[in-house]
């Protein structure tokens, strides 16, 4: 981290790539900056040196920090599910084209053994820096509640199974999806804790009293919050009353509008908070591309008008939605004060893997992460560790 202020010509000298980006709204911790500047100096972002001139003129768009996706399956006709570096990397350029510039990669049920040689694959771009961790969703989910998994492959959560999957990441993964109502769910639970990896509950048809207990052993993430688990009701509010009441507990939702109603999606905010909620994208391969028949793990997913289905049950089966859409709806559609969206897109996913010194926010010394929005909240440039992945056409 640059702790002095340099001049040009010392940075210059030092031979640091530095970008000087002016005028625009800068969605800073603390608020927005009126005719701000971010100043990028190599992979980071660097003090300001007032008077310094700007290298790019920001004018009517705003600076946002990168989006960091929890939950993302793939993207660009590609799946973290195929065991494929080639097919990893390729999702992973679509969503950072998007303004995703940390993501964590998310498998779909499978056989143990599948999953093993598909963390293998996953935790070697981990160590590259090209993603952020694992997330295992499934195989050990509710059989009520298994949506788009494939329920021959389901399986309880016993301790050992969950081991061998941790074992296989060799450190690469970040959090597990499991139904702690499950035989061995409270005791998998408290080992994913015990060893640094987030407990999430998902896909899960556990009562109200259930869910508290795995908050207890030490759950801290809801998947996808109100789909794939009982819905709240006035005498039974199962697991959504108990997730969105506790402070410890982050909600992961997707706002891609048929995930949830906007009311849906008020009331979770009104309830957690942005600092307790993380817009996810739960994307499928079909992400960035157009309508048609894809692969998720072992099922087929028809996706018709942006929406994924699969082929057999018509189940809703992820989503196609990328980050930036996400944001925009968010403002546009749902109401949400900027800062307020980017906290639940960067902040609060930061925050929650642990990689909150490094991104989720405009500040100097972090990752030169940004995304540039246009008035309309369209993306029109990202900018990865110093480097644009998508450089804004100013005209």
């Amino acid at each position: 981290m640059t702790t002095e202020p340099k001049t040009a010509t010392t940075a210059q000298a030092a031979g640091a790539r530095r970008t000087v980006l002016t005028g625009a709204r800068v969605v800073l911790p603390d608020g927005v900056a009126e005719n701000g500047r971010v100043t990028v100096e190599g992979t980071r972002i660097a003090p300001d040196v007032p008077g310094e001139p700007g290298t790019l003129d920001l004018a009517g768009h705003w600076i946002v920090p990168g989006f960091v996706d929890l939950h993302v399956h793939g993207g660009g006709g590609a799946s973290f599910s195929a065991g494929s570096a080639e097919e990893a990397l390729r999702a992973i350029a679509t969503h950072r084209a998007h303004g995703t510039t940390t993501m964590v990669a998310s498998t779909v049920t499978g056989d143990l053994d599948d999953l093993a040689r598909q963390a293998a694959v996953l935790s070697e771009l981990v160590e590259q820096g090209d993603l952020a961790g694992i997330h295992f969703e499934g195989p050990f989910i509710s059989p009520h509640r298994c949506g788009a998994h494939d329920p021959d492959l389901l399986r309880d959560p016993h301790p050992s199974d969950v081991r061998k999957l941790l074992d296989a990441a060799r450190g690469a993964a970040r959090m597990v999806t499991l139904a702690p109502e499950l035989p061995g769910g409270l005791d998998s639970v408290r080992l994913l804790a015990d060893n640094g990896v987030i407990a999430a509950v998902g896909h899960t048809d556990a009562t109200y009293e259930a869910t508290l207990e795995a908050v207890e052993a030490g759950a801290t993430v809801a998947t996808h919050l109100f789909n794939a688990m009982p819905t709240l009701l006035h005498r039974a509010p199962g697991p959504v009353a108990a997730l969105l009441e506790d402070e410890r507990v982050t909600v992961e939702l997707i706002n891609d509008g048929t995930h949830l109603h906007p009311a849906v999606l008020e009331l979770a905010f009104a309830r957690a908070g942005a600092d307790r909620v993380a817009f996810v994208t739960d994307a499928m391969g079909a992400a960035g591309m157009g309508d048609g028949v894809y692969p998720l793990g072992p099922l087929q997913v028809r996706v018709t008008d942006g929406v994924a289905r699969l082929v057999e049950g018509g189940s809703i089966a992820g989503s196609t939605l990328t980050l930036d859409t996400a944001l925009r709806r968010a403002v546009t559609v749902d109401g949400l004060p900027v800062p307020d969206a980017v906290m639940a897109l960067s902040t609060t996913p930061a925050r929650l893997l642990g990689v909150a010194d490094r991104v989720g926010s405009i500040e100097a010394g972090k990752d030169a992460d940004l995304v540039v929005l246009d008035a309309e909240y369209r993306l029109t440039g990202v900018m990865r560790k110093g480097e644009w992945v998508v450089r804004p056409d100013m005209g």
